[in-house]
């Protein structure tokens, strides 16, 4: 009875595997964990943990942060419509009212708020976060407070309060975000999901009424 290396040879030998093959198994495993860590590397310096970043999910501030407004009540910064840098986004806090005139009902209203975009809070106000960017050549699109709307400074593209489309050359309403509250009332806005798909309403699909306020180039 073989003990020892004697024992491990004669193993090794039943196997069909020589103490070479073995070692080269052994530096093939080595190596390819280095590379697989190699690659990892170079994979975290190219895209870097977008946690809390643009191209994320971001947490802004809390709920009561971004006050309420009804309709003809907008004040960027103050009430209705908010800039968020860090999100590249306008939040939208729209209050039904007097003020504020929904041209669709019932249900057709709640599909169109869902296939756009928007989030309904339990207090029954209405939320939603627009991308900065305007759809037809990406420039920055401004909240305008004599216009009641936002108005492209570049080619002269206009949308309502809520980013539907007015006039201009624009192809569609502006792009929106996901949003959501977390648990403890902060908005949060996913910054990686983008609903492009808003188009240009009609008389049938608007969902506020237009400002109706000549709206001139600055």
């Amino acid at each position: 009875m073989l003990t020892g290396g004697g024992a491990e040879s004669a193993e090794v030998a039943k196997r069909g595997l020589s103490r070479r093959q073995l070692l080269r198994r052994a530096v093939g495993l080595s190596l390819g964990l280095v590379g697989a860590e190699a690659a990892y590397g170079a994979l975290t310096m190219l895209y870097p943990n977008l946690a809390g970043k643009f191209g994320a999910a971001i947490t802004l501030k809390g709920k009561d942060t971004y006050k309420g407004a009804m309709q003809k009540d907008f004040i960027l910064d103050q009430a209705g419509i908010f800039y968020e840098s860090g999100a590249k986004a306008y939040i939208m806090h729209l209050l039904p009212g007097d003020k504020t005139f929904f041209l669709l009902q019932g249900d057709t209203l709640n599909e169109f708020l869902d296939a756009q975009s928007w989030t309904v809070d339990g207090d029954g106000s209405y939320w939603a976060a627009l991308y900065q960017v305007c759809v037809h050549l990406g420039c920055k699109v401004p909240y305008r407070d004599d216009c009641n709307s936002f108005k492209c400074p570049c080619h002269g593209s206009h949308y309502n309060v809520d980013g539907e489309y007015l006039d201009g050359p624009a192809p569609r309403s502006l792009d929106r975000f996901s949003m959501s509250f977390d648990k403890a009332g902060n908005v949060v806005v996913d910054t990686g999901k983008l609903n492009q798909h808003v188009e240009r309403p009609d008389t049938g699909t608007r969902v506020l009424r237009v400002p109706g306020i000549d709206c001139s180039a600055q």
